[in-house]
């Protein structure tokens, strides 16, 4: 017996060390003539695990190349799928370090485990091959295996013997207990590549040319069937569209595990199917790859394929997260701005440093301007104590403060008939009547009742993806918001948390603590929450929605004992608005009005005693202190004409005796009060472009004038007078008379009196304005211009009453016949053309007469 080594080196196998290499595979041969069928061959050999550096894979073209004595056999299962990630690490080759890193981690069952060794226990047995390369696949899991083959045993025949072992004695690595090894004959061409490509279950199998420019043939599902079918069950075959324009042909064939489809994809990629099994005249080269499988999305496409269905339910289910989530936050922070809990002001640090340091910080005016006002307070105190008796009270009904701008509505109910209540929510209308757009409405609403967070910006790209939802499926999605909505939302919000503050104060145990809600405030009125809507109506030509709303709001509040409604406004068609919201209740008014000559003489004088008190202090104190105050006590004796002039407005009155603390005597504070107040109508009303011609006045340049003058020389007007004047009555800017006294009423050039349920006087809108409209009146250029202003639109109106009975007179004279009863019409319109006439000659006239006067005068 001659026995040699077969190779010249030597491979160091996982699991293997040199000196068990050396004692195996080797071969014995007895005698040349003798070619036994299947030799064993125990000669040393090259096992090497990785890719290759032989002769196959040089090229790096990612193909094995085999001889005509050669096979290639795929061993599956060798690798858990699960590491195959490591393949995309940049500083390793897991194909190289892969054995290396099984080894180690198989070191406590002595290597048993190891991929190459279970390669050699399948391989192990009567079997005619020799192994020359083993290719690891981590990405697969598994492994290409080729061997030598003697010429009288077929590679079939091998892949039968090995595959029959297998069965009989299964080869079950430790990840895999359920699954063993399989092996299956290459028959194709494998690709072996190391881009990041993963297994799946699917297979795009692609029917391309054995060589290029030949035709393939695509094989039908039975072909597929019969050629994949013996590497694993497979759930279904699709064959490309009919219609299908893409190339080369492809079909989908999905196996039921990934490892079947791994074990097809290896062995038949690159496989040149035949005529006989319908691969056509010149054979059809299978192209494999895999494929990522579409789960079917039922729920999905459901939804998709129902949006009339899933659209509302989607806007229902946002809408119930909002109010889940949001709406407890927002009830939040309206409570603790109506509560002011977290205000600086209210907790007892300050308080006790405001203590401390009023002596040191308190500024002379605070003194002087509180002193002032403690007389208004005196005269008004049973106005304050009428309003606090009636928030002690459960009529369902609102209060209304109404009195013109600078009477001092805000404070007389703010810092005077609320002083000692709690939970009072101001909301101030003109801020909100002033937001240009919805969005800063909706802001600014929100805003003044501490709603927040609010998300006005929202609201537009809601309403873009509502157009969107609408023009593709034709149903309204309902995501936008309309602005009558989102304010019905803040304010519903609001009035929860109102609710909440009211019932906060309530006790266990209490003797009607088992009322309702509803009824324990109606029971406890001291105990509901204020809410001040100050400035309502301003403006309310452009914000009708929102004070609509406001009333809305307000009447469900008093009507459900949430709260007190307390309104300010110097509005006095107030009433219609809120007519709508409590048809049937009576509201609570207070009119605040000027104060009394008496009264606006002590409130100057507590002024400048308060001013005087300062001064000596500050002498006192070493601080400086100007003197002018003390000065003008002098001057008090002209007080009272200065008081009948200036009026008994509040604001007015302030004005005054700051100006006579700064130096000035009371006549030429006065003085300065009523120039300024008659630049001021000048510049607003008399001007150039005051009228309705911009768009913004519902007034006319003429009828201002008219009320200047006729006001300047009597107290009041009578309202029906002025509606039949012709500036008012017949104006061609202005028609509608009533309309634009009411307007001139809103700008407080004017005030219309009532009685008895309608307009019945008018008088000016500010007691100092008496004394402007007579300054205005006094100036000889503005009378000559302004009169000739009037004078012209008279003439303008005159010519066309007879333009309008000319017209008619040439209709009648038009008549084949003129009917005799026509005679009295003619005679009338006659009579009329000539009492135009005269007219335009007297306007005319005047004129004239007006415009010397602008010559001579400058």
């Amino acid at each position: 017996m001659a026995t040699r080594y077969m190779g010249t080196r030597l491979w160091s196998l996982p699991g293997l060390n040199s000196r068990q290499a050396s004692h195996r595979l080797f071969v014995t041969r007895t005698s040349p003539t003798y070619q036994p069928r299947w030799t064993a061959w125990k000669t040393q050999r090259a096992w090497k695990s990785g890719i290759p550096s032989s002769s196959s894979l040089d090229d790096k073209d990612g193909h094995i190349d085999t001889a005509p004595n050669e096979a290639i056999l795929w061993f599956d299962n060798l690798f858990p799928l699960k590491v195959s990630g490591l393949s995309r690490l940049p500083w390793i080759n897991p194909e190289d370090d892969l054995s290396g890193l099984m080894k180690r981690f198989q070191s406590r069952s002595m290597g048993i485990m190891d991929p190459i060794n279970l390669v050699k226990r399948a391989l192990s047995g009567e079997l005619p091959l020799k192994v020359t390369e083993i290719h690891t696949r981590l990405k697969d899991g598994g492994a290409f295996v080729k061997f030598e083959y003697p010429p009288d045993v077929t590679a079939k025949e091998i892949e039968a013997r090995i595959s029959k072992l297998l069965t009989e004695r299964p080869i079950k690595p430790f990840f895999s207990p359920f699954r063993g090894i399989k092996a299956g004959l290459v028959k194709g061409v494998p690709w072996i590549e190391d881009l990041h490509r993963l297994p799946k279950s699917r297979l795009r199998v692609e029917f391309v040319p054995k060589n290029p420019g030949e035709d393939a043939v695509e094989l039908s599902q039975e072909t597929l069937y019969s050629m994949f079918r013996r590497y694993g069950s497979i759930s279904e075959i699709t064959s490309q569209p009919w219609d299908s324009k893409v190339l080369p042909k492809f079909a989908y064939i999905d196996f039921d595990f990934m490892r079947d489809a791994i074990m097809a994809r290896n062995c038949l990629h690159g496989y040149v199917v035949p005529e006989e099994l319908g691969g056509g005249k010149l054979g059809t080269k299978f192209r494999i790859s895999y494929e990522r499988r579409t789960k079917p999305h039922r729920i999905w496409d459901w939804i998709t394929n129902h949006p009339r269905i899933v659209v509302p339910v989607l806007v229902a289910l946002l809408t119930g997260l909002t109010v889940v989530v949001f709406d407890p936050i927002r009830s939040f922070f309206v409570k603790a701005h109506v509560s002011h809990k977290f205000r600086l002001s209210n907790s007892g640090i300050y308080k006790w440093l405001e203590k401390q340091t009023s002596d040191l910080l308190a500024f002379r005016w605070d003194k002087s301007e509180q002193a002032g006002l403690d007389a208004v307070w005196t005269d008004r105190k049973d106005l304050i104590e009428q309003i606090q008796t009636w928030l002690m009270e459960t009529a369902e009904t609102f209060i209304v403060v109404q009195g013109p701008r600078g009477s001092g509505k805000k404070e007389l109910v703010l810092e005077q008939a609320l002083r000692d209540r709690q939970n009072i929510l101001v909301i101030d209308c003109k801020k909100i009547a002033e937001a240009r757009g919805e969005s800063v409405i909706i802001k600014k609403m929100a805003a003044e009742v501490g709603y927040r967070p609010v998300f006005s910006w929202a609201n537009s790209m809601s309403s873009m993806v509502d157009l969107a939802i609408q023009s593709t499926t034709g149903v309204k999605a309902g995501f936008s918001e309309t602005l009558d909505s989102q304010l019905r939302k803040i304010l519903q919000t609001a009035a929860g948390a109102l609710q909440n503050l009211g019932l906060q104060s309530r006790s266990k145990n209490d003797p009607d603590a088992s009322l309702p809600p509803d009824a324990w405030l109606e029971a406890h009125p001291e105990k509901r929450a204020v809410v001040v809507i100050d400035n309502f109506m301003y403006r309310n030509e452009d914000n009708a929605i929102v004070y609509d709303r406001l009333g809305e709001w307000a009447a469900a509040l008093v009507q459900s004992d949430v709260a007190h409604v307390i309104f300010l406004t110097d509005d006095s068609s107030y009433t219609k608005t809120l007519s709508k919201s409590l048809p049937d209740r009576v509201f609570r008014h207070v009119a605040l009005g000027d104060l009394s000559l008496d009264v606006a003489k002590r409130f100057i004088q507590n002024h400048l005693d308060a001013d005087s008190r300062n001064h000596d202090d500050s002498k006192k104190t070493n601080q400086p202190e100007k003197q002018p105050t003390i000065q003008n006590a002098e001057g008090l004796s002209e007080l009272d004409d200065c008081i009948g002039t200036l009026g008994g407005r509040l604001t007015d009155l302030e004005f005054l005796a700051r100006r006579i603390r700064a130096g000035q005597s009371p006549k030429q504070a006065v003085a300065e009060i009523t120039e300024q107040s008659a630049s001021e109508i000048l510049k607003m009303f008399l001007l150039p472009g005051k009228s309705t011609g911009n768009g913004e006045n519902k007034w006319s340049v003429e009828q201002v004038w008219y009320l200047i003058k006729a006001l300047s020389k009597k107290d009041t007007l009578r309202y029906n007078e002025v509606i039949i004047s012709d500036t008012f009555a017949s104006s061609l800017s202005a028609p509608d008379a009533e309309t634009a006294l009411e307007g001139l009423a809103n700008a407080e050039l004017i005030t219309v009196r009532s009685g008895a349920g309608r307009p019945r006087s008018i008088a000016v809108g500010k007691p100092v304005y008496q004394a402007a409209f007579r300054q205005l009146a006094s100036d000889p250029a503005l009378v000559a211009k302004m009169d000739l202003v009037v004078l012209k639109e008279l003439t303008k109106i005159e010519t066309k009453n007879i333009e309008k009975a000319e017209n008619e007179l040439v209709l009648l004279g038009s008549l084949p016949k003129v009917p005799s009863q026509t005679a009295p019409r003619v005679s009338y319109l006659s009579t009329k053309i000539e009492s135009a006439q005269r007219k335009i000659e007297a306007y005319e006239k005047e004129m004239g007469q007006l415009k010397k006067v602008l010559v001579t005068e400058y």
